[in-house]
């Protein structure tokens, strides 16, 4: 009998799959198949979702199932400790692996958000921050007690957000329901007007302007229009959406609820990555509140042909699904695979129905917006970048946390406001973003200039650059959806090649063999993930050549070791004789 105790399992073939998994511990074949009676769809289109999401598993997982973030920022490598291997031999665990007895199994996985808070896990999908040796050790002996998560010291569990500069949208907290009230008494069109004539562009990092969005899906043809909040922050050292999420939920609910005034709209979902799972019940609470306030439900505020409502789905561990396509197969219930574009989710979105996908940065801009006016947000920022831009900001610096700041802000205010000292490179937007070197400090975040979605990574002269290369390049083999050759097939040479170069096994001629398959990988692929995926290898080959020619062999050497490779067949016929090995000499 299959376990209903989680409310959301009949919702969303993703929420039923984890209630599944957490039963079972895994997806086991008789679960799946019931899942496909249960949706009505075929056995295979629940198999290939359970095999796209990486917090999926076909095998079972350990009672206490820890993943380690692999971020450069929140990573498990503290200091010269790995605190992975480190937890993996005190358990006699094998990384990736659950021990035989079924009781703890321990991998790792991307950035889970938490890239101001030290090195950080995930166990049983919390997260357990600033990590060190003596709480490896009292963890070691909790999981070897079999000692419910519950019972673990609160403390671990306690993850602060650190504001440390307020800007227009942190500073001013919306009293509920004033702009909603605001737009019903202008009325839809003028609140459009108000939205388009306030210069408002996505804040995930492309800048489509919103109101442009809106007014397409609006006048798109169509029997049903959607609202999707995209929260699917996945780019590594991106955690704004985290404060954002947990303090102004309800603005963002509004900033919704506005565009569905404006669109026409009744339905909407905020998509939340599955690493911010543990915010569900915070989140659900706020829904409730809105519904009671009658801001979110039948007949809002009272309108007769007013009703909106917001449903949560939670992902399951895919970066690719922050591509709004993607998001919305995510939302059908199908692998986060890109679409073909055009068309556009405005036109062809969820359902193929018209649709407008914002991020939450960019909802609670639009309902501060119509309280505010148009004027009051063009007041900031540049000419080209209206208001304020929100940074998640970490790495080596003095004061990790969120910083907004007008658009307009060099990168050098925002390093010493920071406490960044000694500073050899900052990567602006993530992995997918750019690379700066100090003689670019005076560069601007703005649209125009150095746009992000979000995230400042610091990087001081202590840092090793290429093993922060091959740390994205890790991260972008495993994260490609593999739809597409050249990213699928890409991602891995760019990873191969910058791990040959790290284990010193490099030469002259994997330079130019990077420089071709980062413009192969940047030119061909399917979607943004792949056109952004050698960014940051173009770019420190063009700002920092010394990284990678310094660890250079002046000559071939050889990449592969037979012997080595014959390691297998020693183990399965029992052989570690001298004449099972090659003569190397």
């Amino acid at each position: 009998m299959m376990n209903r105790s989680n409310p959301l399992a009949h919702e969303h073939l993703l929420h039923r799959l984890h209630a599944i998994q957490q039963q079972f511990r895994h997806i086991p074949p008789h679960a799946m198949q019931q899942a496909a009676s249960e949706f009505n769809i075929p056995l295979s289109q629940v198999a290939a979702v359970v095999a796209f999401y990486s917090f999926f598993s076909t095998q079972p997982r350990g009672r206490f199932d820890i993943l380690f973030s692999n971020c450069t920022s929140c990573g498990y490598l503290s200091g010269e400790q790995d605190l992975l291997r480190m937890l993996c031999q005190r358990l006699q665990v094998t990384p990736g692996k659950t021990r035989a007895d079924g009781l703890v199994s321990i991998g790792e996985t991307s950035c889970i958000g938490m890239c101001d808070q030290g090195a950080s896990l995930l166990v049983n999908g919390v997260p357990v921050t600033g990590l060190n040796a003596d709480k490896i050790a009292q963890m070691v002996q909790l999981v070897t007690d079999g000692t419910p998560i519950q019972q673990w010291p609160a403390a671990w569990f306690e993850t602060s957000d650190t504001v440390h500069r307020r800007d227009l949208l942190l500073t001013n907290r919306l009293t509920s329901g004033s702009a909603l009230r605001k737009a019903l008494l202008q009325g839809s069109d003028q609140t459009l007007t108000v939205i388009q004539q306030s210069g408002l562009r996505g804040r995930g990092g492309a800048g489509f302007d919103t109101g442009k969005k809106w007014q397409f899906c609006r006048a798109a043809p169509g029997s049903a229009r959607y609202v999707v909040c995209n929260a699917d922050e996945g780019e590594p050292g991106t955690f704004k959406d985290r404060l954002l999420l947990r303090e102004y939920a309800g603005t963002l609910f509004e900033g919704m609820a506005l565009c569905a005034f404006v669109i026409g709209a009744e339905k909407g979902f905020v998509y939340l990555r599955g690493e911010y799972r543990y915010l569900l019940p915070h989140l659900q609470i706020r829904l409730d509140q809105h519904r009671e306030q009658g801001l979110l439900g039948k007949h809002i505020l009272g309108q007769a042909d007013f009703d909106f409502d917001i449903d949560i789905v939670v992902g399951a561990g895919a970066y690719i699904c922050g591509e709004e396509s993607a998001l919305i197969e995510s939302l059908e219930g199908k692998p986060g695979i890109p679409r073909i574009r055009p068309p556009f989710p405005v036109t062809h979105g969820y359902l193929g129905q018209p649709t407008v996908v914002n991020n939450v940065e960019t909802f609670i801009a639009a309902a501060h917006i119509t309280v505010h006016g148009s004027a009051w947000f063009k007041a900031a920022g540049s000419s080209t970048s209206a208001g304020s831009k929100i940074l998640s900001v970490s790495g080596d610096c003095g004061k990790p946390g969120i910083y907004e700041y007008p658009f307009g802000v060099t990168i050098r205010q925002v390093l010493d406001d920071c406490g960044a000292t000694d500073v050899q490179a900052v990567q602006i937007g993530g992995p997918a973003g750019t690379l700066l070197s100090p003689a670019e400090f005076g560069r601007v975040i703005a649209f125009d200039d150095t746009a992000t979605g979000g995230s400042l990574l610091v990087f001081g002269q202590q840092r090793d650059l290429l093993a922060i290369h091959r740390n994205f390049a890790h991260f972008f083999a495993h994260e490609s959806c593999g739809f597409c050759t050249p990213c699928r097939v890409g991602t891995q040479l760019l990873k191969n090649t910058l791990n040959n170069i790290t284990d010193g096994r490099g030469t002259a001629t994997d330079i130019g063999e990077l420089q071709q398959l980062g413009r192969i990988v940047q030119h061909q692929s399917h979607c943004g993930l792949g056109h952004t995926a050698a960014n940051h290898v173009l770019d420190g080959l063009q700002k920092f050549p010394h990284t990678f020619s310094r660890r250079l062999q002046p000559q071939f050497t050889a990449r592969f070791d037979l012997d080595q490779a014959l390691a297998s067949a020693r183990q399965v016929t029992h052989r570690d004789d001298a004449a099972a090995h090659l003569d190397n000499e």
